[in-house]
């Protein structure tokens, strides 16, 4: 068959009427596909977070820290010379009065120097006794005329000579005494040991100390506070001092020394409290617990999770809860602690502040409550 034939065929002309419908009809799923990939995406779902309300608390702050109580005048005292520690004759908490043997040092050198010192000075008053004498008999048979200058001149200078012989012996004599005395330690002032420093049979070397001694009756408590502590305390400022095995012993303090460094070791600040009026009952190193009330000004406190940051600062999320969308609002920090951060402007009383979540969101995103807290 002849292809003008078959086109002119029934047959062939009822299957291209079926193809070219199927042609249009894959056209127009085609077109219809396309329309609906063009449409827009729809709106995102509200995201779901923390809602705080924010509510100005109260200017006042609590401190408490625990520490101990010690001597507000501590010495340590030390032999002035290197030597064996032959007795310590005190113990800790012992109290003592001025001039109490505190400790003994060997002393066989000391004494047999001493004892040398003495027989030098016995010899050097028996030469001065004879050379005074001659002296005195030249000069009244010269006043006679029964000798000569020249010997009596002689007499003179002999007679200088054991003069200061016997000043010289006599000198050596106090620092023999004076190196047997410092082999004995004795209390400056009355006085409470606290520590024993060194043991019977140890060599020490000069100076080192040897026993610490309280001076005095006045007691300190010695705390190490967090470094989020307030460079400066007012004057005015009382601390409130109680024993931690018995709280029921309350007293007062005063701080007396802030120190301006921090402890690399343990990120605190040591804080001295001076005790106002001790109570009978405490003594070096009670353990203690002192609290402190700190007026602030009125502010916002709120987790570390609400904040974030722009270039112009800190900021939070603010929810408005006419559409539940949130915006950007710049507040001033004035200070962290562990997982809160206190607010000083920004923010106004009942306003809703985004906290868990705040990361997820932009300008205008809708919200809603995951967790309602105030």
């Amino acid at each position: 068959m002849t292809l003008p034939s078959m086109f002119h065929s029934k047959n062939n002309r009822s299957f291209l009427a079926r193809l070219l419908a199927l042609a249009l009809l894959t056209i127009f799923l085609a077109k219809g596909g396309l329309a609906i990939a063009e449409t827009s995406p729809p709106a995102p779902r509200p995201l779901a977070v923390e809602m705080l309300t924010a509510e100005r608390t109260p200017g006042k702050k609590t401190f408490a820290f625990t520490g101990e109580i010690v001597a507000r005048s501590v010495l340590d005292v030390s032999f002035p010379t290197s030597g064996r520690i032959l007795t310590i004759s005190v113990s800790e908490g012992d109290k003592v009065a001025r001039g109490t043997e505190l400790a003994r040092m060997e002393s066989v050198q000391q004494e047999q120097a001493l004892q040398a010192a003495q027989a030098a000075l016995q010899a050097a008053e028996a030469d001065y006794k004879q050379r005074k004498e001659e002296f005195e008999r030249q000069n009244a048979l010269l006043a006679r005329g029964a000798t000569t200058r020249i010997r009596r001149d002689e007499a003179e200078r002999s007679f200088r000579i054991a003069e200061a012989n016997l000043e010289r012996t006599r000198a050596e004599l106090e620092r023999a005494r004076k190196a047997l005395e410092d082999t004995i330690l004795l209390a400056p002032e009355d006085a409470t040991v606290t520590a024993r420093l060194a043991d019977p049979g140890q060599v020490v070397g000069a100076a080192s100390p040897v026993i610490s001694l309280a001076l005095g009756d006045g007691y300190d408590a010695v705390f190490h506070a967090p470094e989020t502590l307030p460079a400066k305390a007012p004057d005015d400022i009382v601390v409130n001092l109680s024993l931690i095995e018995n709280p029921t012993i309350a007293f007062k303090g005063k701080i007396r020394k802030l120190s301006p460094l921090v402890d690399p070791k343990t990120g605190t600040v040591k804080v001295t409290v001076g005790i106002i009026d001790p109570p009978p009952q405490i003594g070096y190193g009670d353990a203690v617990r002192g609290t402190v009330e700190r007026k602030l000004p009125p502010h916002f406190n709120l987790p570390y999770t609400a904040l974030t940051a722009t270039r112009l600062g800190t900021a939070v999320w603010i929810v408005d809860p006419a559409n539940f969308t949130v915006f950007l609002r710049q507040v001033t920090v004035s200070q962290f602690e562990d997982g809160i951060v206190t607010i000083e402007s920004g923010l106004s009383d009942g306003e809703m502040v985004v906290g868990r979540g705040s990361h997820l969101l932009y300008p205008g995103r809708e919200v809603r409550p995951a967790e309602r807290i105030k």
